[in-house]
């Protein structure tokens, strides 16, 4: 059975912690000075938070899934919806050995597919993400056209 991934990151994991184990009504199954896991069942999410992202916020998304046979149909998935897959292989990352690979969604999110095969007491480097994340912001920042701010909508202006 798969199970969502939500990456977010911090600025702070222990008040964040205790944010998102109110918000869970469950205590992490995982808890680093630099990360935190919960492995909820209801709604079934892989939820982790760090402080190794770019700027505190959404970091990527992804999909878990429990074996084999489940990563390769995944990997299929994301060959038929195009775009560039990023095949990271065996790597270590977020104190989990995994398999895994990536893509960019339309909206240029990241998208982390995985089987993870065991623990590990390092964070790991998480190098074939970094790559793909690097090449990506680069590109964006000199190619993205740039876009005029959002006006605050009448409702919320005091």
């Amino acid at each position: 059975m798969k199970r969502l991934h939500v990456h977010v990151s911090v600025a702070e994991i222990q008040h964040s912690v205790a944010f998102y184990s109110a918000l869970f009504a469950a205590q992490p199954t995982m808890v680093k000075s630099d990360y935190a896991k919960w492995m909820l069942d209801d709604p079934r999410v892989n939820f982790a938070i760090s402080t190794r992202g770019r700027e505190p916020g959404l970091d990527h998304l992804g999909i878990q899934v429990e074996n084999t046979d489940e990563l390769h149909e995944v990997y299929a998935r994301l060959r038929d919806a195009g775009g560039n897959v990023i095949e990271q292989g065996q790597t270590t990352c977020c104190y989990a050995k995994s398999e895994k690979s990536w893509i960019d969604d339309p909206a240029g999110i990241a998208w982390e597919t995985f089987h993870t095969t065991g623990e590990n007491t390092i964070y790991g480097d998480g190098t074939g993400e970094n790559r793909a994340r690097v090449a990506h912001e680069k590109e964006s920042a000199c190619c993205a056209p740039q876009v005029a701010p959002k006006q605050a909508a009448a409702c919320c202006n005091p």
